[in-house]
């Protein structure tokens, strides 16, 4: 007859399992923390930080000479940075408005910024800018420029490069007193059917996963014991 001890040897090998697999899939693999960013002061020439690696050379060496003579013609710094991965209880606007604040602590250093962040994991994409900046840079305009002019290349392919170069394009038209070139003209094209799974789909899928496991976790540990109580029974 099965003994106590391997009862419980076996439960607290279970239990065991259900924690190793939960941390395994709750565990955000690669995320990036602030502290994680170089730190970056009003000034300094660095205008491009891609933490994601999803930018060129090419396209690097185009934001930095169209950032450097925009700070050198305006007294503007328009900063781009990319990131893989939010941690958790992080949003991609809570990230911008933290790191925003770690670079530029008071509000003189703040006046003529602008920092643009992004996640490459979900596109999201933040942005937070100075007072001085607003007077060109409306917030109507610094939210049309994420939510539109960089999202259009992403949502038509993950174009990164082109993402950052149209963004800077329309940054530096405003912050020179430019017009507003406005939003890309998107065509609509006929829906076809998707074959990938959304953001909340994946997250969906691996909360049904981890129900399974742990049900089947339980139900492996609840047998083996209900099993022993009956043999108790019947001696």
């Amino acid at each position: 007859m099965p003994s106590i001890r391997s009862y419980l040897n076996r439960l607290l090998l279970s239990l065991a399992i259900v924690t190793i697999s939960i941390g395994i899939f709750a565990l955000p693999v690669g995320a990036t923390a602030v502290y994680e960013i170089p730190v970056v002061s009003a000034g300094v020439p660095t205008w491009a930080i891609d933490k994601a690696d999803v930018l060129s050379l090419a396209t690097k060496g185009t934001l930095r000479t169209t950032l450097a003579q925009l700070a050198k013609q305006t007294n503007k710094e328009v900063r781009f940075v990319t990131i893989h991965r939010l941690d958790y209880g992080d949003t991609i606007q809570t990230f911008t408005d933290k790191l925003f604040k770690k670079w530029f602590a008071t509000d003189a250093e703040q006046a003529n910024q602008t920092l643009i962040i992004l996640d490459n994991v979900t596109n999201t994409i933040g942005i937070q800018t100075g007072t001085e900046v607003k007077s060109t840079l409306t917030d109507a305009i610094a939210t049309s420029i994420i939510t539109e002019t960089m999202q259009a290349p992403l949502r038509s392919g993950n174009k990164y490069n082109q993402a950052f170069i149209d963004g800077a394009d329309r940054l530096v038209a405003v912050l020179s007193g430019k017009a507003d070139p406005g939003p890309p003209v998107i065509v609509s094209t006929p829906e076809v059917g998707r074959t990938y799974l959304k953001a909340e789909e994946t997250e969906a899928n691996r909360t049904n996963f981890l129900v399974v496991v742990i049900g089947l976790l339980i139900i492996a540990t609840v047998i083996p014991m209900a099993t022993w109580w009956w043999y108790q029974n019947q001696s």
